[in-house]
């Protein structure tokens, strides 16, 4: 993104972030002036993030908005046959251990197991 200039109202927003940051005991009055300072003289919003990349949230406006988005992390259902298997596991389970149980006639009561364990792990892997 472009390094654009800020406003009065973008400039203003960035002294009551530090301003909040100070009431919560992040900077002290020493900081708060220096950084004020250079607050107000500041042209570019390039200008802003070495005076907030130590402090978390509140940010001012001016650095939200110019924010890099964050890469995205790969999970493991990309593609087709990725989605279509996390989309349809549990239910292809599940029928697949009913036909078994029908086949069996309950003799492998177990096969239900395996529709549980897919449940569980894809809700952990949701998390």
């Amino acid at each position: 993104m472009p390094d654009l200039r800020l406003s009065d109202d973008e400039r203003q927003d960035a002294l009551d972030v530090l301003s909040e940051h100070v009431r919560t005991g992040r900077l002290d009055i020493d900081e708060y002036g220096s950084r004020s300072a250079k607050v107000t003289s500041a042209k570019l919003v390039s200008e802003l993030v070495p005076l907030f990349d130590d402090l978390p949230s509140p940010r001012p406006s001016a650095l939200l908005a110019t924010a890099r988005p964050q890469p995205a992390v790969p999970s493991a259902g990309n593609g087709k046959v990725g989605s279509f298997v996390m989309r349809y596991s549990v239910p292809l389970s599940i029928a697949l251990a009913v036909i078994v149980l029908i086949v069996t006639r309950g003799r492998l009561l177990i096969v239900f197991a395996l529709p549980l364990l897919l449940i569980l792990l894809s809700g952990w892997r949701r998390r």
